[in-house]
């Protein structure tokens, strides 16, 4: 008989979120009990994806971004893909996954372009901490902006509404980061932009470019924006699935059978 030479690093796993050891869990460096009682959910996922804990003012727009993320009706695809699969009486974990995997290209992409967009166009630049020179360059990046996708017939990734003409989430969430005093490049470069596209062509930013060039300010990386769009959405999601539930007939469907057209042969 051959002998198993396969062995296992006992070691082979590294984290530096989480620390399990007997009657104590450590979290980014924190124990877990002193999280517990002091912070607020919002900051302990901050601490979890940036691996340090938020500043007063981080905290307040962090936790703003979070809200505004959390529910958008009935009609996202992720919304109708959760109700479906939960009419059918999966349970809830396959309807929150349903959900989930509706989100892509199309539908919360546009937080991740944003992001990308915004943070390229600043790097492009170098910024001196005064205001009227970085303004300007900042102006200047908005107008590049425009001429690379209005002009030549592109959407701006985080710009547009199919139902609003003012996303109300949006305007409320750029209000907030001037009152929370939390105005850096990147929300400097939305306005810019949103000044430019809204009075020649009636656009003005939606809740994904508005967050997007917040989670920039607050140093996020674009490949985390649909992370934290997730975490945001999932109480919503929960939400619609235990209506359905409770408040729908069982077995949904979209349509009937007088409804469909068939387009094939015999």
């Amino acid at each position: 008989m051959q002998e198993n030479n396969f062995k296992v690093n006992p070691r082979s796993l590294k984290t530096a979120i989480s620390k399990v050891q007997k009657d104590k869990i450590v979290t980014r460096g924190y124990n877990q009990r002193d999280l517990i009682e002091k912070i607020r959910y919002s900051d302990m996922v901050f601490l979890l994806l940036k691996g340090r804990l938020p500043t007063l003012k981080q905290s307040k727009i962090f936790n703003h971004v979070l809200v505004s993320f959390c529910d958008h009706g009935v009609t996202p695809p992720s919304t109708q893909t959760a109700r479906l699969i939960a009419s059918s009486g999966s349970p809830i974990n396959s309807a929150v996954a349903g959900a989930l995997l509706s989100f892509g290209n199309k539908h919360a992409g546009a937080i991740e372009k944003a992001m990308d967009l915004y943070q390229s166009k600043i790097r492009s630049v170098r910024l001196i901490d005064d205001s009227s020179i970085d303004n300007k360059q900042i102006a200047s990046l908005a107008i590049e902006i425009y001429k690379d996708y209005i002009l030549k017939g592109r959407k701006i990734p985080g710009f547009g509404h199919r139902y609003h003409s003012t996303d109300p989430r949006a305007e409320k969430l750029m209000e907030m980061a001037i009152k929370e005093g939390f105005v850096g490049p990147h929300i400097k470069l939305a306005f810019a932009i949103q000044d430019l596209v809204s009075e020649k062509k009636n656009i003005r930013l939606n809740v994904d470019g508005a967050n997007a060039a917040i989670l920039s300010d607050l140093g996020f990386d674009p490949e985390l924006g649909l992370g934290v769009f997730m975490i945001g959405r999932v109480p919503g999601i929960i939400a619609h699935i235990h209506e359905e539930r409770m408040e729908e007939e069982e077995f949904r469907r979209f349509c009937d059978l007088d409804d469909i057209e068939y387009m094939g042969g015999r």
